[in-house]
């Protein structure tokens, strides 16, 4: 397992993952598992989407809250007071008042309606904050399967590697014992047996590992038994960066959430700026008051204009940290799209060398496929040796190993370039 694939499943199994309380284990023993239903899975059982769903409840919660502003407010009052009108303190009574009062803002030249689009908007970011973080999870769990399928295919050819060495020793305790071969094949079998073996250990470790990354990734830690459609084969999908770009630009959830954001900024800095603006409240009431009971009845009806004289300089700062807002958004913008560019030439670079190698390493196989049979093939008509034998058996095994590398790294830099450009779905 080269470095690259190694990083991304130690970023993996950093992440905690954990299955919802009283969630049924949806893998079966011996079941069969794809590509799409360990996504499907994932999307299921992710504490982060969950988390994500739920920020975008609470922004609907807040578009309900401006929403109500339009709406009137109806109170009841109650209230006591016991108060005197002589310095002697000895011309004292009681005063009752009890009513209904309902207020409604009349003219607020559109504070309401712009704080009302900034939830809004602010609700729509956390949507696509939603697909932004569902885009992460399926490409995590892509990079993890296709590295626990290269495990699989590692600890495979450790395991035939391990067989060929094990043939390789009896043919050459067969020789020793008839005289044919020295001692020195035999004790040289027995090393490279032990060096075959000792890789399989490896490889069967890191098998282990993966499958752990990638139960991490499906959000399901106890998963086991299962099996992977183990399919690497890879199909070219031609991409060139300027119609990769275009597409990023359009299609990437994170670039639309920041947006969304720059939308909600500038509304905020028109709402700052209506704090100079007077606005115009009506209110009615109807009720009950006096000094003794019973009370006497009465209502009344009236309209208040509330014109903002002097507040402290707290509307210009406001605005102010406005505007500073909105250029910390578009500055945001600009960095996020220089790194999306970024990304995408990364992940093209990534995608057009695993090609390469692809290329280069099935013509290594088949050549040292070629050569270990020529060794092998000698060694069985005594006229080969025994290091022949041990080079070809190697380089057999290297070669399948960097064969498969180069198909699950194929597969991974396709699903960076999808991440990149916002197709992951």
């Amino acid at each position: 397992m080269n470095k690259h694939l190694k990083f991304i499943l130690a970023a993996l199994l950093l992440v905690p993952f954990s299955v919802p309380a009283g969630a049924e284990m949806p893998v079966r023993p011996g079941e069969r598992l794809d590509l799409q239903r360990c996504v499907q899975m994932a999307l299921r059982n992710h504490p982060a989407v969950q988390a994500a769903r739920d920020t975008i409840r609470i922004g609907e919660s807040r578009v309900g809250q401006a929403k109500a502003s339009y709406y009137p407010e109806i109170n009841w009052q109650t209230d006591y007071t016991r108060f005197n009108r002589s310095r002697a303190g000895r011309d004292t009574f009681d005063d009752y008042n009890s009513s209904v009062v309902l207020s409604q803002t009349l003219l607020d030249f559109g504070k309401r309606r712009s704080s009302l689009n900034i939830e809004k908007l602010s609700t729509d970011a956390f949507r696509q904050d939603l697909h932004d973080t569902e885009a992460e999870i399926v490409f995590g769990v892509k990079s993890a399967y296709f590295i626990t399928l290269l495990a699989e295919k590692s600890q495979q050819v450790a395991v035939e590697t391990v067989g060929r060495f094990q043939h390789h020793l009896i043919q050459a305790k067969g020789f020793f014992e008839v005289g044919i071969k020295p001692k020195f094949d035999v004790t040289k079998a027995e090393v490279d047996l032990s060096n075959a073996v000792l890789n399989r250990i490896r490889a069967e470790n890191d098998l282990r590992i993966a499958r752990v990354g990638l139960n991490n990734a499906m959000g399901l830690p106890g998963a086991s038994g299962y099996v992977l459609d183990d399919s690497l084969l890879f199909q070219d999908n031609p991409a060139d960066l300027p119609d990769a770009l275009e597409r990023a630009f359009h299609n990437r959830p994170d670039l639309q959430s920041i947006r969304k954001k720059l939308e909600a900024a500038e509304e905020s800095v028109e709402l700052a700026r209506k704090g100079y603006y007077p606005h115009v409240t009506g209110s009615a009431g109807y009720g009950f008051s006096g000094e003794d009971f019973p009370l006497q009845e009465g209502w009344n009806v009236g309209a208040f204009l509330n014109v903002p004289l002097f507040s402290g300089f707290e509307t210009r700062y406001a605005v102010e940290g406005a505007r500073a807002t909105l250029e910390v958004l578009r500055a945001n913008e600009s960095s996020l799209r220089q790194s999306i560019r970024l990304e995408v030439e990364q992940a093209l670079s990534n995608l057009r060398e695993a090609r390469e190698r692809r290329e280069a390493t099935l013509v290594a196989v088949r050549q040292a496929e070629e050569n270990a049979e020529l060794a092998e093939g000698r060694y069985d008509a005594g006229v080969g040796n025994p290091i022949e034998v041990t080079d070809a058996l190697v380089s057999l095994s290297n070669a399948r190993t960097a064969y498969a590398s180069a198909l699950a790294d194929c597969r991974i830099a396709q699903a960076e370039l999808e991440r990149a450009v916002g197709e992951t779905f």
